[in-house]
């Protein structure tokens, strides 16, 4: 029955999927529509906008509005939908190298804005697609293709970006935790505002294959067992939170956003010349 209930939000003659075995961004998907579902949303006043990447081919099985658009440019293109439709849902989805480095620019900016709409990063570490390069977010010391001796840059944690760059909703959340994750993306497509959810998800044909976790299921519990949840995370010190996953919903609070304040402008300049 779920199979069913849920069926019609994907575009079933684009499957099967082009994602490796066990790769995470299925279950990502999954929990996307079944948000979807649940919220009870017109899929009609829904639109998908993606970038370049392994997790930016979502927009291609799902079946709403979509756009599969630029490398680091979805929130762009998901400006641009958001303002010309501003009555629709606008998500942005994308992996953590097309969103926060040769998109960076544009995620710092949706939520400096507040621009209402839900940014969903499927974070796997890596560059999935190209090769096994390492992304913004591969932690300190992990190999990949052009970090064989390990990458010596700290990596960006995503949510204390997302929210020292003013996003108004931010939670993170594993694709071991699926229950989490569907509520997360529920809060987020509730939320007026810049929304951001972070979910880390599993690309073991190359992060974990370069870093002695070559299965699925050996990241899966990686995720189980390195995961605590915000309130345990505040009674830990520094060295016990050290290579932790912290989940859960950081932010949630009320700021104008942009559209408010670029309808109020609009109506002022049609008051004034109506004036004159």
């Amino acid at each position: 029955m779920a199979v069913s209930r849920l069926a019609k939000y994907l575009r079933q003659d684009r499957l099967p999927h082009v994602w490796c075995p066990g790769c995470g961004n299925g279950v990502v998907m999954k929990a996307f529509i079944d948000a979807v579902d649940r919220e009870g949303l017109d899929p009609d006043r829904v639109a998908i906008v993606s970038g370049i990447g392994c997790s930016s081919r979502v927009t291609g099985y799902l079946n709403f509005s979509t756009m599969h658009t630029l490398h680091g440019r979805a929130v762009a293109f998901g400006t641009g939908v958001k303002l010309a439709r501003p009555e629709f849902n606008v998500i942005v989805m994308g992996g953590d190298g097309d969103m926060l480095a040769i998109g960076g620019n544009h995620f710092v900016h949706a939520c400096r804005r507040n621009m209402d709409m839900t940014m969903i990063v499927f974070n796997n570490n890596i560059y999935g697609m190209t090769g096994g390069q390492y992304s913004p977010t591969t932690p300190f010391g992990k190999i990949a293709s052009t970090a064989v001796k390990g990458n010596v840059e700290d990596s960006f944690d995503i949510v204390q970006m997302a929210i020292t760059s003013g996003a108004t909703f931010v939670a993170r959340s594993t694709v071991y935790h699926y229950n989490q994750m569907v509520r997360v993306i529920q809060k987020a497509l509730e939320h007026k505002g810049a929304a951001v959810v972070e979910i880390l998800t599993n690309c073991h044909t190359y992060f974990g294959r370069y870093n002695a976790m070559p299965e699925a299921t050996r990241l899966l519990e990686f995720f189980k067992n390195n995961s605590v949840t915000i309130e345990k995370a505040k009674k830990m010190t520094d060295e016990e939170l050290k290579d932790k996953i912290v989940i859960g919903e950081f932010i949630s609070t009320k700021r104008e956003t942009y559209l408010d304040r670029y309808s109020r402008l609009i109506k002022q300049n049609l008051a004034m010349s109506h004036k004159e």
